[in-house]
């Protein structure tokens, strides 16, 4: 699979479950959101959050994207990882709110929320994308 199609299908998927690896090698698993901006798959999270602490001391990741439904087609991305913090994010933030859920009713609380979460933003640049096969 082209690593194009694995970005177009997150268009229209936005689940997925995201592994990192943990300062002892094991990985560590989250369930994210995910949203494609400008060609680029990012999601919201904490900073304070396992997956970026992971994230910035080795920023392999990868994701298993799959349907509402669960079952049907899904694909795997292997990706590096990139950190954006506050205040850089905030256009970021905003950008994954729009495509996710539309405009905000008041985005002066929306900018607000994310400075009092102290979110960011972890752009995902695909490497790989697969499957290419099914057994």
């Amino acid at each position: 699979m082209d690593t194009t199609d694995g970005i177009d299908y997150v268009r229209g998927n936005d689940r997925a479950v995201l592994a990192t690896t943990r300062g002892d090698g094991t990985p560590q698993m989250s369930p994210v959101t995910l949203a494609v901006v400008d060609e680029t798959i990012v999601l919201s999270t904490r900073e304070t959050a396992f997956k970026v602490t992971n994230l910035r001391r080795d920023p392999r990741a990868w994701l298993c994207v799959f349907p509402e439904g669960w079952y049907g087609s899904w694909v795997q991305l292997g990706c590096t990882a990139e950190i954006v913090s506050l205040p850089e994010a905030m256009d970021g933030l905003v950008d994954y709110y729009r495509i996710l859920r539309g405009e905000h009713p008041d985005w002066d609380d929306y900018h607000r929320a994310m400075a009092d979460d102290r979110r960011c933003l972890i752009r995902l640049d695909v490497r790989v994308a697969g499957p290419d096969a099914s057994g």
